[in-house]
């Protein structure tokens, strides 16, 4: 992992397993199937649900600066431990998570590399007990918006050539399919993508044991094929900004774009916006 230009941003399954009873550190599940904590999770990790705890649930936004660290604190986690994420499909929603701690400023976070996937395909053990840290006092910062866009900038961003990386399916992205076929309809009325978006599928960047790919593979896919440069200001999006944030980990942290932002309202937002403009392929 010495190849990229923020190594330090992951660890391995080794890491995990020789820190599990560090004080200094605290193990956080975030997955799609908001029930694989419960069938079985990395011993001492504690469960981040994307949907019922980052999610104001009221507003289409993110729990508040205060309501953050109050669940974080509730979980035993602290502003100064290292926090170290992993989860299903690849570690989409562990990026996710991690992407939402960044925004309220944490400072110590990391990737297990290979996330859920590898640790068990590799015979580690998985546990059903939860830890039972004691609460903590975590003050959030306010929010970071450097790493997230929203609607009026991106249009502001095509309309200046900038780059977008659309990290969809092929078919989302030429709107032959408003989703994925295993995946549910969030409501976007239309298909296509944002005019100028180049189409780089998240699941390019990762190897078939769910590991990231190298550095030279990451470059010859974001630059030699999407014509990236590391100078760049780029917008990231997908559907609901899942996919996209691990994309935006991949830029951020392993090749070292200073200037990533996500674009978390994404496809269900774009895809039912009055008056702006789509493309479609074939």
């Amino acid at each position: 992992m010495a190849e990229y230009v923020h190594p330090e941003m992951l660890v391995s399954t080794d890491w995990v397993a020789q820190h599990a009873n560090d004080p200094t550190v605290r193990i956080v599940e975030s997955d799609e199937d908001v029930l694989l904590y419960e069938v079985g999770h990395v011993p001492g990790a504690v469960k981040v649900d994307w949907h019922s705890e980052l999610q104001h649930q009221v507003r289409r936004d993110y729990v508040d600066k205060d309501a953050f660290g109050t669940l974080i604190g509730g979980k035993g986690i602290g502003n100064n431990h290292t926090v170290v994420f992993y989860g299903d499909r690849n570690n989409w929603w562990a990026c996710y998570a991690m992407w939402v701690f960044k925004m309220y400023g944490h400072q110590n976070c990391r990737i297990m590399n290979g996330g859920r996937q590898k640790w068990i395909d590799e015979g580690r053990a998985l546990t059903q007990d939860r830890p039972t840290y004691p609460a903590v006092m975590y003050t959030a910062s306010v929010p970071d918006l450097s790493i997230r866009a929203f609607r009026q900038e991106v249009l502001d961003h095509i309309g200046t050539h900038k780059p977008l990386i659309d990290v969809r399916s092929p078919g989302e992205y030429s709107g032959e399919m408003l989703h994925m076929p295993d995946y549910p309809q969030e409501g976007a009325l239309r298909g296509g993508h944002i005019p100028g978006a180049a189409s780089v599928p998240w699941g390019q960047s990762v190897a078939p044991d769910g590991t990231f790919k190298s550095a030279d593979e990451l470059k010859a896919l974001y630059e030699g094929r999407a014509g990236l440069k590391p100078q760049d200001d780029v917008v990231v999006y997908c559907r609901i900004g899942e996919r996209s944030s691990h994309t935006w980990f991949v830029l951020t942290y392993l090749l070292g774009y200073e200037r990533v932002r996500n674009y978390d309202g994404s496809w269900t937002e774009w895809g039912n916006l009055v008056g702006v403009p789509i493309e479609k392929s074939a």
